[in-house]
């Protein structure tokens, strides 16, 4: 089961269309940049955000087909 601030974060990352940092993202959607940071974290073991390279994050298809509705997040396993 996926968090409230795992569907902001991957919102957020499908709006701007580009890789954004941790920082950026808890500014955006209002929470602790420690806190994105770790849920990022989760969100990639689940495959639903790239981590593109230190620091930057950005949402995978299977991200944005959760997003659609046309994932189940009983689907995605770690």
């Amino acid at each position: 089961m996926q968090l409230p601030v795992d569907n902001r974060i991957l919102e957020a990352l499908a709006h701007t269309e580009m890789d954004l940092t941790p920082t950026v993202i808890a500014r955006d959607i209002g929470y602790d940049r420690k806190y994105v940071n770790t849920r990022l974290g989760d969100l990639a073991a689940k495959g639903l955000v790239d981590r593109v390279e230190r620091g930057w994050y950005a949402i995978t298809d299977d991200g944005r087909a959760y997003l659609n509705g046309d994932l189940d997040a009983s689907e995605i396993t770690d």
